[in-house]
């Protein structure tokens, strides 16, 4: 009697068990990144507290999923050269994505070349959040998709005209974020050396092979290097803008541009070592 009353639970546990098995063997996993173009400044902080993505069509509130994000602070300026942070990693059903959405706390700033912190006000951010349309992302079964968010730093932070020395700081600097999302399928890359690496150099990657020039750039780090991740394929003129002097005594930094550079998508184009004096 009791294996009788046993069985049908057994069977219905391992049906059970198969379902939840075949259900999630066909999820796809979702990556949110951030990197960062720079900035001149000598931090600059993001108070991230939520990420979320909208699946429907546009205007329908129902469509918001919360991501499994962790509210945290986020200097970008140290996800530079290829660098970046991984925000979320998660399984996730298949289909459209629509948008993404940043909802920013209050606590964004950022610490200038004066080496003083500025508050970085950023109304929009705090209540409606910081909406970013996708184009053509989708999630097929079984398959890593990956939305690289690329925060341009230069473009973002915004220094109120009527500021002045001594007047208050945290009226500087408004945040106005203009974030370029990359979806996954764009893979290319652009790297490269120089020297003497004190030079410092800006490093703009200009895809000139389409009407309206897209411009991607980065900085090269302490030892010489610089990378740019997430490129569409296309023809580029790379241009490198040294951001110090030479000492006395040596040859001056030169301004570099290198033109018909090609980019081909899943590959990384090397340029190799380039001399900037």
């Amino acid at each position: 009697m009791k294996l009788r009353r046993l069985l049908p639970l057994v069977l219905l546990s391992a049906a059970a068990f198969a379902g939840c098995s075949k259900d999630e063997s066909s999820n796809s996993k979702l990556e949110v990144r951030l990197m960062d173009g720079p900035g001149d400044f000598q931090r600059v902080v993001l108070d991230v507290q939520k990420l979320e993505v909208h699946l429907k069509e546009e205007n329908d509130p129902e469509g918001w999923k919360l991501l499994p994000f962790q509210a945290q602070t986020i200097n970008v300026l140290e996800y530079v050269n290829g660098r970046s942070a991984l925000l979320v990693s998660t399984d996730f059903e298949p289909g459209d994505l629509k948008e993404i959405r940043l909802l920013l706390g209050p606590d964004s700033y950022v610490v200038g070349r004066d080496g003083q912190r500025y508050d970085l006000k950023t109304p929009s951010g705090q209540t409606s959040g910081v909406k970013l349309k996708l184009d053509k992302a989708s999630l097929q079964a079984r398959q890593t998709f990956q939305l690289l968010l690329d925060f341009d730093v230069a473009k973002s932070v915004v220094e109120r005209g009527n500021w002045r020395p001594g007047n208050d700081k945290k009226e500087r600097y408004l945040l106005k974020p203009v974030i370029r999302v990359v979806a996954q399928d764009l893979r290319a890359s652009l790297r490269g050396t120089v020297t003497p690496v004190a030079a410092l150099p800006q490093v703009l990657a200009i895809r000139s092979s389409i009407t309206v020039p897209d411009t991607f750039s980065t900085s090269a780090d302490a030892a010489g290097a610089f990378q740019l991740s997430g490129l569409p394929a296309g023809t580029y003129r790379v241009e490198l803008f040294p951001t110090t002097t030479a000492p006395t005594g040596q040859p001056a930094y030169r301004n570099i541009v290198r033109s018909n550079v090609s980019i081909v998508n899943n590959q990384t184009t090397d340029l190799g070592q380039i001399q900037l004096n």
